[in-house]
């Protein structure tokens, strides 16, 4: 990545600046803006993830690069988080988008913006940017979002497929830590007091989410996809195969109706200018395209590009991790493409696209099939990405092809299954898998089923044991080549741990009928869209008082033969080099489960946050714990502060939720 300090225009930054809101609360913003230029668009990044610590790494490189070729750019905190006022209640709240539309109706009447806003933003902020700009607030002309969905339900950190995804806790152990944490104590006299409000008045979030099972009103609010002609704002979105939200950028590309334009690479849960694998693009370059066509007036030619741009990556070897991801680009006018063909493969006791043919195979996995899924977002960079499926596929039915001809995998694999079930309840993970040619074994794309969702996520309904049912599972999005002579695999499982949480019994499947539609496009030859290469502004000067690292480690119990996930993300410890504030995180997980009992599954999060300023220590602990009988979840937490090793507060929450054909 190229660093650029040298900008059309002088940069101007104000660290702290305060937006009031029609309710007298005021949040905390930083502003970015081009100097001696006159009124300039602004572009607003509205995050919960804390200015001054939080998100200050990324900011460096992003927002004083656009301000440098004449924009106002600003980074601010969501209410009750940061060094703003307030409380936050829940993600994505009518309160937050009302805030949102208040903050940019506030920019727009500024005397440096030119009464144009942009609104841009990853996984968070590329949420709220859709779900802003379907409230059509009258200055927001244009949007990025990133890394984002348009189904709060069926494609978020909560659930998919109708099964309840492990990453519902482990996102709430996540967000009860970081919203938990102090203002900076230079920012705010009553900086101990906001601390413990916040404190106490702290949403459990792991109880909120869980009490929402089915697809109901609560998901529906800010689920863009209830109505895509609520925007009317450019949009452009990017993603990246590596990442959970694989899916929003060709939905976005096909469903709206102005300006839109998407771009997917290889990246994992990153800005595109720094993210890996490489290859990384021009993302801020792209952005500043995008951004003059539609807050400026300029005619930069990017309303001229394919809609939709994808990277095709080459299959390679499994790895828990990649540096990089050899491929190319290919570009579609429109979304679906004419050129994307369908081939059917149908499932036989011969193997995938072997001839038709009843079936009649029994499924039981062991609970803990899935152990080489990998994280469902990989963003820490740590050993994240899904490893060798062999030792998952040996727990699975398993359908493979024979040797194929170069194939290029571009869309939306669907797998349709006859099936029946012995319980009243059961569920259903599918994996297309590469095969190479000494048996290893890379994940392509996956999807699951909670089988009492087969015909609806709104009004789920128990199975009727030994009674047929039909279902069609649409795996995530892909763009990826087979390489010629190796092999496909469709592994199915009747579980899929730690990626969701098992079925409330044991339930035996007996599949009878399937067959795969494989999305395939004409060969590539080369890239068909060049970007330019990443750039960015300088990086933050900080101090490395702790290096960071990341553990994933497996451990089987010989004795009781549980099997549980370690996962320890040691995120270090730092100096701003721009104000002092010293910062340090870790997170911890464990996911443990029995081969044979589905109500064994338990899952536990630690979160140790802490902040230094002037020699004041202070830091908060956040620890969750979840379990399971046939009927009902049992959830604990327990929120911890402390003042220079002196303990000043502490919570304990216990939750029970009934089970909702889960």
């Amino acid at each position: 990545m190229t660093i650029r300090t040298d900008f059309p225009y002088q940069v101007t930054e104000t660290p702290d600046l305060w937006i009031p809101l029609s309710d007298g609360t005021r949040l905390s913003a930083r502003l970015w803006a081009a100097d001696g230029v006159g009124p300039v668009p602004a572009v607003l990044e509205f995050l919960p993830y804390r200015k001054r610590d939080g998100t200050t790494a990324r900011d460096a490189l992003t927002h004083p690069y656009l301000a440098g070729h004449g924009y106002a750019c600003l980074r601010v905190d969501m209410r009750g988080n940061g060094d703003s006022d307030g409380l936050m209640d829940d993600e994505y709240s009518p309160q937050e988008l009302s805030d949102a539309c208040e903050v940019i109706a506030w920019i727009a009447a500024q005397d440096w913006c030119s009464g144009n806003v942009g609104m841009m933003g990853i996984s968070w902020g590329g949420f709220n940017s859709l779900q802003v700009a379907a409230l059509q607030p009258p200055a927001l002309k244009a949007i990025i979002t990133l890394c984002s969905t348009v189904d709060r339900y069926a494609d978020d950190i909560h659930y998919k497929g109708g099964c309840l995804l492990n990453e519902n806790l482990g996102w709430a152990g996540t967000m009860w830590s970081y919203s938990s944490r102090p203002p900076d104590p230079a920012m705010r006299a009553d900086w101990r007091e906001q601390w413990l409000e916040r404190l106490e008045r702290q949403p459990f979030l792991a109880t909120t989410w869980l009490s929402h099972q089915r697809r109901d009103a609560y998901w529906q609010h800010g689920s863009v996809c209830e109505d895509f002609s609520a925007i009317k704002a450019a949009v452009m979105a990017v993603g990246g195969w590596g990442d959970s939200y694989k899916n929003a950028v060709p939905q976005l590309v096909e469903k709206i109706d102005g300006p839109v334009r998407g771009i997917v690479g290889p990246w994992v849960h990153k800005y595109p200018h720094f993210a890996v694998p490489e290859p990384r693009i021009g993302f801020l370059q792209e952005a500043l395209r995008w951004w003059d066509q539609h807050l400026k007036g300029v005619e930069t030619g990017v309303s001229d590009e394919p809609a939709y741009s994808a990277y095709l990556m080459d299959g390679v070897r499994p790895a828990t991790w990649y540096a990089e991801r050899p491929g190319r680009w290919v570009t579609e006018a429109s979304w679906p493409a004419a050129d994307i063909e369908t081939s059917v493969l149908d499932l036989s006791q011969q193997g995938l696209g072997k001839g038709a043919g009843a079936l009649n195979l029994p499924l039981a996995s062991p609970q803990h099939c899935g152990a080489q899924g990998g994280e469902f977002c990989a963003i820490w960079l740590g050993p994240e990405m899904p490893g060798d499926q062999r030792t998952d596929d040996a727990l699975s039915l398993c359908f493979d092809s024979d040797a194929m001809a170069q194939t290029d995998i571009v869309g939306a694999p669907v797998l349709k299954l006859k099936l029946t079930a012995d319980q009243t309840a059961g569920q259903i993970a599918v994996r297309l898998n590469h095969v190479h040619p000494d048996g290893a074994a890379t994940r392509i794309s996956w999807g699951v089923l909670n089988l009492t969702h087969h015909t609806s996520h709104a009004e789920p309904r128990p199975l009727i044991p030994g009674e047929e049912i039909e279902i069609e599972l649409a795996l995530d999005h892909i763009a990826y080549r087979l390489p010629e002579g190796h092999r496909l695999r469709v592994a199915v499982s009747s579980a899929y741990w730690p990626m969701i949480w098992p079925s409330s019994a044991a339930t035996r499947l007996t599949l009878l009928e399937g067959a795969l539609t494989l999305p395939v496009r004409a060969a590539a030859t080369g890239d068909e869209i060049t970007f330019a290469p990443a750039e960015s502004a300088a990086p933050l000067e900080a101090e490395t008082l702790r290096e960071a690292a990341h553990v994933r480690r497996s451990e089987t119990d010989h004795q009781t033969g549980a099997v549980t996930l370690v996962i320890e993300d040691d995120f270090g410890k730092s100096r701003n080099g721009d104000h002092g504030l010293i910062a340090g995180s870790v997170a911890r997980e464990r996911w443990t489960i029995h081969p044979d009992d589905p109500l064994s599954a338990h899952g536990w999060t630690h979160w140790t946050q802490e902040i230094e300023r002037d020699g004041t220590r202070l830091r908060t602990e956040a620890m969750q714990e979840m379990w399971s009988d046939s009927g009902t979840f049992y959830l604990t937490g327990r929120i911890e502060a402390w003042q220079d090793d002196v303990l000043i507060y502490e919570r304990d929450i216990k939750d029970e939720v009934p089970r909702d054909n889960l």
